[in-house]
């Protein structure tokens, strides 16, 4: 038989035969305690077994002490984990001279445990109750799951207010960050926990990010760390599950945790939250309540996330719809511009030959040349906006082919040279140091495109110096349209021109975007150059980017073509 203690006996002895041995009242565990929660007497069948020592449940012998002290040495010994809420109901036991069952969660040192209890008032002979008697036992895993679904723990009340006030909350936001914040404070300070994470799970990343936390001061933040969750066993299980799951036990851990509770805001979507429970001063058997509850909380945060994520791509998709609406009439403005010059230039010289103002027949070719240039340019405007149209509605059809780069580039020497030449510029070319054919993989025309395109622009912003035209063979595998290559050219087109500013470079490849108005019409074009080249590019298993310096300081366009095979490289003993 254990022995039994009267905690206001400071012999440390047995209590006497006369006295009551709470062990023959039928009950697993019986104690008397005060409305301060002091314990005034305590009986426990399962206390050796659970290391419980009754001498440290002994109040302080040495004089009067306050509250503060009470609730300090209770919180070190054996006492519920929601004290408050437990003492509520000693209070109203009490006040309404009433027994009451109830379901508790008591922590001994690093653990806790479930007791069924019934909480009796003591009523003396004459005056008010001062204390009360519990009786109770040690619920088993199946009784836990019983009274989770059945009963409503004395804890649940704090939950439900948790809920009602997270809910509150979280509607009147729309900031997903301010979401994260109010639930981790409202689910931290509830449930009594050491931390309260939200972390970001993103599709294909093996890490997650801290998106808000709460965290009491005794412990470190996690803010500035990265939790690689392959290694977290827990994490990976609960985002692959809609369920809450438990982990009542943690071993060594940098982070203090010994205990967590984890679920997935939404298990279906590819990118999604977790919240974590983590309790770092005890070891804690979540129940089922709890689970259930955080369930309730994370379908809540889950719908907030979609709500907030939706307006934010309402609000987005608004913004970017303005700025298409606004690309689209600069660019109407700037096209109907361009397409009237050449326009009215082939008006203009057909009506001075049909005039017969020309003098001589010389002069009346001169009329018809510029004519025909006007009509050639008109027509390749008009070719840039069809390619803009039909690459946009998926309707370019691009087939690919063995080409080779020294034809390639010949031709581009051919077609380009002359205007170069017009402007008083340097025109190169550099082929790359092969003992071998450079063989593309790519549609010729559309490269021929592509080339042409981009020098024109080099010219055509150009004023003095020149544009090079250089080609780099690299061994880096690349894929396209199902089909592995064993490397790439990398092209590049650089001119000595205008330059443009940093700032802007990110623009340049978007539809319908130019620098800026009064440099369009100061040199030509219709902002469409550029992203036809890209869309080509890509089509065809490549990149393009832009680089320049700065306003004056020229600019470089680079893009790539799979090679169909590697070519024999040109060393120096070769």
């Amino acid at each position: 038989m254990l022995p039994k203690f009267d905690l206001n006996d400071n012999s440390n002895t047995t209590v006497s035969a006369s006295k009551i041995e709470w062990q023959h009242l039928g009950a697993e565990l019986v104690f008397t305690q005060d409305l301060a929660g002091n314990y005034l007497s305590f009986w426990w069948a399962k206390a050796a077994e659970y290391g419980l020592n009754y001498n440290q449940l002994k109040k302080p012998s040495h004089g009067q002490i306050d509250s503060q002290d009470i609730y300090a040495h209770i919180s070190k010994v054996f006492a519920p984990v929601d004290n408050y809420a437990y003492l509520e109901k000693v209070r109203r036991v009490i006040k309404r001279r009433l027994p009451e069952q109830c379901y508790c969660l008591f922590q001994y040192q690093d653990f806790s445990y479930s007791f069924e209890l019934i909480i009796s008032p003591i009523l003396p002979p004459q005056g008010e109750p001062q204390a009360v008697m519990v009786m109770g036992h040690l619920l088993r895993e199946t009784e836990m799951f019983s009274f989770a679904q059945n009963e409503v723990p004395a804890a649940i009340y704090s939950y439900q207010k948790l809920l009602n006030q997270v809910v509150q909350q979280i509607r009147r936001s729309l900031d997903l960050a301010t979401i994260y914040q109010h639930t981790v404070q409202n689910i931290g300070t509830t449930f009594a926990t050491s931390r309260c994470l939200i972390l970001a799970n993103h599709y294909n990343i093996t890490r997650l990010s801290v998106k808000a936390e709460y965290c009491r001061d005794e412990y470190d933040s996690t803010t500035k760390h990265q939790i690689n969750w392959y290694k977290e066993t827990h994490l990976q299980q609960a985002l692959e599950s809609s369920y809450p799951l438990a982990v009542d036990f943690i071993g060594e851990d940098l982070l203090q945790r010994k205990s967590v509770l984890v679920i997935s805001t939404n298990s279906s979507s590819q990118d999604n939250v977790l919240i974590c429970l983590q309790q770092c001063d005890r070891y804690r058997h979540w129940t089922t309540a709890e689970m259930e509850m955080l369930r309730e909380i994370a379908e809540q945060v889950d719908a907030a996330i979609s709500l907030a994520k939706l307006y934010r791509e309402v609000e987005q998709a608004s913004i970017q719809a303005e700025e298409a609406s606004r690309l689209k009439s600069d660019f109407l403005a700037n096209t109907s511009h361009e397409l009237r010059t050449p326009l009215n230039g082939i008006i203009g010289f057909l009506k001075l030959l049909l005039e017969g103002m020309a003098d001589d027949p010389e002069e009346q070719r001169e009329f018809i040349e510029e004519a025909y240039k006007s009509s050639i340019h008109l027509l390749n405007l008009i070719n840039d906006i069809l390619d803009i149209a039909k690459i946009e509605a998926g309707k370019m059809e691009l087939e690919l082919n063995e080409i080779e780069l020294d034809e390639l580039f010949q031709d581009v020497d051919n077609l380009i040279n002359t205007q170069a030449k017009q402007k008083n510029l340097n025109f190169q070319i550099k082929f790359p140091a092969t003992l071998t054919p450079v063989i593309l993989y790519g549609n010729y025309q559309r490269l021929l495109q592509i080339m042409l395109n981009l020098i024109s622009n080099g010219i055509k912003f150009t004023k003095e110096g020149g544009i090079v035209v250089s080609a780099e063979v690299t061994n880096k595998k690349i894929e396209c349209q199902g089909i592995e290559f064993p490397g790439m050219v990398k092209i590049s087109v650089a001119d000595t021109g205008i330059g443009v500013s940093l700032e802007k470079q990110d623009k340049l490849f978007e539809n319908f975007y130019q620098v800026d108005g009064s440099r369009t019409k100061s040199y030509g074009g219709t902002g469409l150059g550029l992203a036809i080249s890209q869309k080509l590019v890509e089509a065809m298993g490549g990149t393009i980017s832009f680089y320049s310096m700065g306003d004056g300081l020229g600019s470089t366009v680079t893009f790539t073509v799979p090679l169909s095979h590697l070519p024999v490289i040109k060393t120096a003993q070769s």
